[in-house]
């Protein structure tokens, strides 16, 4: 018989009847029946406790992970079941139907099913808090350049896309000589600053405004400000270091060409074939300037060939050129670019032989060595760029807005230029194309 109500019964370690059992036995308490969850109207996320906001959909498995979460004492009994019941999404209600098992005597398992009540509260997130208070960002990069093109820029946007690693940008601005990254915490700033020093020769230099403070919380808020400025010397370029500088390298010529821009730049000497590379802190130190830019090429036409010996990367040897526009003058030039250039072939470079240049280290190079007349930088194909007359590829951009400057049309013509020039480069050099991503 049954303890309580003297039912006939089964005997069992409690001596009692279930309906008593559950009369006298309530495993859900310690369990509210309800509860309250944060909801962000502004990007419709849910607050996981205590700073983290989720994007979860209606009646999902990451919206039920959620509020399961957020209940007190469900470590005390094992959970056996748990699904939504429909509400009206309107109501600001979500109900979810519990089932849970508890031992309340010995060898005796009670289960019980419950609904719980959630109650669905507006709260703003801190990034929605700070675009409804114009407060859009709290950290930006300002990536800027002293050139007068911008093929480093689409290159270095090439790179940020295949990396994706302007994921948490909250704004792009595009300016004539750069762009400008804004973020709403300062963390993505940091992120942004790395990788960049990580893929481009720079340096950086970082500043702070204060926005408010709390004297007796002891708290500030903070803007934060960081200026990265690139090397002004690019891939192509006809550089004359100071002496100094050029012996640091393994004492190779000061008059070099800029082979390649990573991290450093490579220095190579045209005419022993000699390569080092040279740190961002030591161009830093000891600043110059490129004397001829990829604007200045002047496409010229091989006439021979006479191959002197060949480096474990480069072929120096003895080329008679000519203007491909006058072939009435010719120039014996020695190259590194033997091991690829044959006779009847185009290639491009600069005529410095008879140019003016105002530069001091090209002044004290000069004097105890001659001049090149010539300059031969990359092979060129104008018959194959003939042929192709549409590409089958393209390339992606980020979404930028442009900045506060008057956008005049030179510079729209030059920009299309340049991106024209970067888009060749791409064509005929497979180094420069495996760094970035091409679409069809």
């Amino acid at each position: 018989l049954c303890a309580s109500c003297g039912t006939v019964i089964q005997p069992n370690p409690a001596n009692m009847c279930i309906n008593c059992i559950r009369h006298d036995v309530d495993i859900t308490e310690g369990i509210p029946k309800q509860a309250t969850v944060h909801f962000c109207k502004g990007c419709d996320r849910y607050l996981a406790p205590p700073n983290l906001w989720v994007q979860c959909e209606l009646e999902s498995k990451e919206l039920l992970a959620l509020l399961l979460k957020k209940l007190k004492g469900l470590q005390k009994v094992r959970l056996v079941d748990a699904s939504f019941i429909w509400t009206e999404p309107h109501s600001r209600r979500i109900k979810v139907k519990l089932t849970i098992q508890k031992e309340v005597f010995a060898n005796t398992i009670l289960q019980q099913v419950f609904v719980i009540e959630y109650i669905v509260a507006n709260q703003y997130c801190p990034e929605c808090t700070r675009v409804d208070a114009q407060l859009t960002w709290k950290a930006v990069v300002q990536l800027r350049q002293k050139v007068s093109h911008k093929r480093t820029f689409y290159l270095l946007e090439q790179i940020i896309l295949k990396h994706n690693a302007h994921r948490d940008t909250s704004n792009i601005k595009e300016f004539r000589d750069g762009l400008d990254f804004y973020y709403t915490a300062r963390n993505g700033a940091i992120k942004m600053v790395e990788f960049l020093n990580s893929v481009v020769p720079m340096r950086m230099k970082q500043s702070q405004e204060l926005i408010s403070s709390d004297i007796h919380a002891g708290t500030a808020d903070y803007k934060f400000t960081y200026s990265v400025e690139l090397v002004p010397i690019c891939k192509d370029d006809l550089v004359c270091m100071p002496i100094k500088v050029a012996r640091s390298l393994g004492d190779m010529s000061p008059l070099a060409l800029v082979s390649k821009v990573s991290n450093a730049l490579m220095m190579l000497d045209f005419q022993t074939g000699k390569y080092s590379e040279l740190r961002p802190s030591q161009f830093w130190e000891n600043q110059f300037p490129a004397l001829c830019e990829a604007k200045d090429l002047v496409e010229f036409y091989v006439i021979d060939i006479q191959m002197e010996h060949t480096t474990p990367k480069y072929g120096i040897a003895i080329a008679e050129i000519c203007r491909a526009e006058d072939f009435s003058t010719t120039y014996q030039v020695r190259t590194h670019l033997g091991y690829i250039l044959n006779p009847g072939d185009h290639c491009k470079g600069y005529m410095i032989g008879n140019a003016n240049f105002n530069n001091d280290f090209l002044d004290v190079f000069a004097k105890n060595k001659q001049l090149p007349d010539v300059v031969i930088v990359k092979k060129s194909y104008p018959n194959a760029r003939k042929k192709i007359k549409s590409r089958r590829w393209k390339l992606k951009s980020m979404a930028k807005v442009e900045g506060e400057e008057i956008v005049r049309k030179q510079d729209k013509t030059r920009q299309e230029q340049d991106l024209e020039m970067f888009k060749r480069d791409l064509e005929e050099d497979p180094e420069l194309r495996g760094l970035v991503n091409l679409y069809k």
